[in-house]
Formats: structure tokens, C-alpha cells, sequence
């Protein structure tokens, strides 16, 4: 199973890194070049613990849903989101935030495994763990973007 480990400071309150990584408005806008959209269970705002979100996005030219659920909230310091049906065999993307002096460190862990077997561990190989690393960091980078400019 490949695991993305991935960091990035933001100049911000951890409490605002915080919400912001829960934030459905804030994840859409950043992956406006998917066309991901929440279309069922949490829609808008800030994602509680327990609560589910359906994303329709658009991946590798195809359409697709993927349904994901907070299964552990530690406010403000971790949550962890789950996927309960999707693209993927399964995935548990742990967020972890850390604040000194003013920055906050925010740390992503993505577990994934891909659906297919063999075949999808040599998409893993060629490009999707690629891939995925660089969604996540686009999706970091425009809330890096989104907290500093505000």
C-alpha cells in the first residue's frame, strides 16, 4: 500500500489551518481544475466529526464519485477522513497540525491502496501515487495561499 507523506507551513493560527483543511468550500475552490464538487452529505462549510462528503471530480478524463467520512477529530490539532466508497480499494488520509510561534506546520499522511490487484499497483508504480502527491500539494498550496493573503 503506498503511503504520501507530505508537509507544508502556512503563517496562520493553528485553529484557522485547522478549519480550513475541514473546510468543503475551501477544498473545492482548490481543485477547481478537477471540477470537484460536494454533491451529497456535507455540502459547504466545515466537515464534523462522523459526517460524510460525496466529491464529483473529474480524474485522469473520466468522471467519478468517491465518498469519504471523518472518523477521528482531535479539534485543532488531527483529523482523520476515510473513504466509504470510491475509486479506491481504500484510503485513510490522517491530517496533523502543529503550531510554533505563529506558523503551523500542517502534515498529511495518505494510505491508500488501489482497486485491480496487480494492476493497480503497477498504476501505483507508473503514476498514480505521482498523481496523488501532486493533488495533495496543489490542495495545501492554495490553502498556504488562501490563510497568508487573508
Amino acid at each position: 500500500m503506498p503511503i504520501i507523506h507530505l508537509s507544508i507551513d502556512i503563517k496562520a493560527p493553528i485553529r484557522e489551518v485547522f478549519d480550513a483543511a475541514r473546510s468543503i468550500d475551501l477544498h473545492q475552490m482548490s481543485m477547481d481544475h478537477t471540477e470537484e464538487h460536494a454533491i451529497a452529505g456535507r455540502t459547504s462549510g466545515l466537515i464534523q466529526l462522523g459526517e460524510t462528503v460525496t466529491w464529483r471530480a473529474r480524474h485522469f478524463g473520466i468522471t467519478q464519485k468517491l465518498t469519504a467520512k471523518i472518523t477521528t477529530m482531535n479539534s485543532p490539532y488531527s483529523f482523520t477522513d476515510e473513504m466509504v466508497s470510491g475509486a479506491f480499494h481504500s484510503f485513510t488520509h490522517t491530517h496533523t497540525f502543529t503550531e510554533t510561534e505563529g506558523t503551523t506546520t500542517m502534515k498529511d499522511v495518505f494510505d491508500y491502496k488501489s482497486p485491480f490487484g496487480i494492476l493497480g499497483r503497477l498504476a501505483d508504480s507508473l503514476f498514480l501515487k505521482e498523481y496523488m502527491t501532486d493533488l495533495l500539494a496543489i490542495r495545501n498550496r492554495a490553502l498556504r495561499h488562501h490563510l497568508e493573503s487573508h
